[in-house]
């Protein structure tokens, strides 16, 4: 490791900035990426995981969830990923009934594995407007995959929620492998 910072110290100025550069480049095509499939998706989040098991056995606690958002109105039995008001974290919960309003839709949702509806969660509401709704649940067109979700996948995120100086440390390595890195 002490030879690798000394190797670090010794190279031109030019390939410590190149380094960089090439960091910030893959920092940046990843965030082109996710606003491209936001555009795609007409969805701000068109990725979720799932954070708790509300909706086993459908979706277990760290599945990752591929959404869209369009001008289809949402039925009973859609599985929809929403917002309530005064609330930053997004809950993904199947649809029970909807109504025609004047404004959109209003809907009632429910956890899979829930015994009541999500009433509580709405913050006095009755009701969930559909300008709540994040992104509705759907299958994966961009690859081969059929399925509308990847197991566990997002369990790396949770892991990082949960634990914040593991996401500290993750970031912290990746950047040391990019500045290590020989070609």
């Amino acid at each position: 490791m002490f030879a690798q910072l000394q190797e670090l110290q010794g190279q031109p100025w030019r390939r410590k900035v190149f380094q960089v550069v090439q960091m910030l480049h893959i920092i940046a095509v990843a965030l082109a990426v996710w606003k491209g499939l936001a555009l795609v998706t007409n969805t701000e989040s068109p990725v979720v995981v799932v954070l708790s098991g509300s909706m086993e056995p459908g979706f277990y606690r760290g599945d990752l969830l591929f959404l869209v958002k369009t001008s289809r109105p949402i039925e009973v039995g859609d599985v929809t990923v929403y917002r309530a008001r005064n609330t930053e974290i997004p809950i993904v919960h199947r649809v029970l009934e909807t109504h025609s309003a004047s404004h959109g839709q209003l809907l009632l949702t429910k956890g899979d594995n829930n015994l009541m509806d999500d009433i509580m969660l709405y913050n006095g509401a009755r009701w969930l407007h559909s300008d709540q709704i994040v992104g509705r649940v759907v299958g994966c067109v961009a690859s081969a995959l059929t399925a509308s979700y990847l197991p566990y996948v997002g369990y790396v995120t949770l892991l990082m929620n949960d634990y914040p100086m593991l996401k500290y440390v993750v970031l912290g390595l990746l950047g040391l492998s990019m500045l290590f890195e020989r070609e």
